[in-house]
């Protein structure tokens, strides 16, 4: 396995350097970094609806999309950021790389007297409180999985910084759940330095993950000049940030056990235009190929059924690939019970 430990902190570098390393390495890889503040939005965002534009623009805050799924996550000094790289196991589906690659970092953290625990699709919690959210990405054989360790983060810069998106909270039984989190400094037995901690969370990997070949590895200047050519080009750009605002006669978000979704179409004699899906869902398979399935299709149920379930997908699912646990039917209910619609 190969150790990183970054030393960059810019947000568009690194993110930039994640695309990197999923698509240009094939060894095991580890890797710990931080970001200055930024607000990282999951590939399929509505990047506008997630952030609080007043909070982000008279703080000068990034932002920044990852070639992810999940949610947008804000990020600090306070805030450190680990990544395995890996070739995907055969069957393996989503949540069992979440365990995967998570269980080595709960270990090092009940090692230190922290009770931290897995739960639900991708969240790692002390006592019932979020301290880290992780996200998957897949190119070819590849696997990347990243997640965030709040340490020592500002909790007024994440809550100002984020907005809060009410219909995530449907069958909630209270809203501020979604301020529920927590430092990790907050619970080790002993104090420790965030650069301790990692420290620490290195050497405890590299003694339990080890493959028999590791060494802690440095970008080459090669590397370093085709990832800053990456970040120039892509991670910078508004195009990849934030995209084109939606401009839609149909709307409508909803809340699935698997994640939020938000479909985005325009109507034009009687069909469907400008078909754009949104959200922190996670996936395997481009989303563009469901938006281009749905473009030019009568917009009644009976024709965007019959496209839907022309698309390809595993254990009988055809949006498996697309969009992790969600079925045809919820799909449909996305696209047809549109009670926050709008028309041009």
């Amino acid at each position: 396995m190969l150790y990183i430990i970054d030393k960059v902190t810019d947000p568009y570098w690194n993110l930039a350097a994640e695309e990197y390393l999923l698509k240009n390495f094939d060894r095991p890889v580890f890797r710990l970094w931080r970001n200055e503040k930024a607000v990282i939005v999951g590939r399929y965002q509505n990047a506008h609806a997630e952030i609080n534009r007043k909070f982000i623009d008279e703080n000068n805050v990034p932002v920044v999309r990852r070639i992810s799924g999940g949610g947008a996550v804000f990020h600090d000094m306070g805030n450190i950021l680990f990544t395995f790289a890996d070739k995907r196991i055969q069957g393996e589906d989503t949540g069992e790389m979440f365990r995967r690659f998570t269980s080595p970092v709960i270990a090092a953290l009940k090692s230190l007297g922290v009770n931290a625990y897995l739960e639900g699709r991708n969240d790692l919690l002390i006592d019932g409180l979020k301290f880290s959210g992780n996200a998957v990405a897949y190119h070819g054989d590849r696997v990347l999985q990243h997640g965030t360790l709040l340490f020592s983060s500002s909790m007024g810069d994440l809550a100002g910084a984020l907005n809060t998106r009410p219909e995530k909270f449907v069958g909630k039984a209270v809203q501020s759940n979604r301020a529920r989190v927590t430092n990790i400094s907050d619970h080790l037995p002993s104090p420790m330095s965030i650069d301790d901690f990692m420290n620490y969370l290195y050497s405890y990997i590299s003694s339990c993950c080890g493959d028999g070949d590791d060494t802690m590895y440095d970008f080459t200047q090669e590397q370093v000049a085709e990832i800053n050519t990456l970040r120039n080009s892509k991670y910078i750009t508004d195009e990849w940030n934030y995209g084109k605002s939606p401009k839609c006669s149909v709307s409508n978000v909803r809340k699935f056990p698997s994640g939020l979704y938000e479909f985005f179409a325009d109507i034009e004699d009687g069909r469907l235009n400008n078909v754009s899906i949104r959200g922190d869902y996670f996936f395997s398979e481009d989303t563009s190929f469901v938006e281009r399935a749905l473009t030019g299709v009568p917009f009644d149920r009976e024709s965007v059924l019959s496209a839907l379930v022309s698309l390809s997908g595993k254990g009988g699912n055809p949006l498996s690939d697309y969009f992790n646990g969600i079925e045809v039917a919820e799909f449909m209910e996305l696209i047809f019970d549109y009670s926050g619609s709008t028309s041009a």
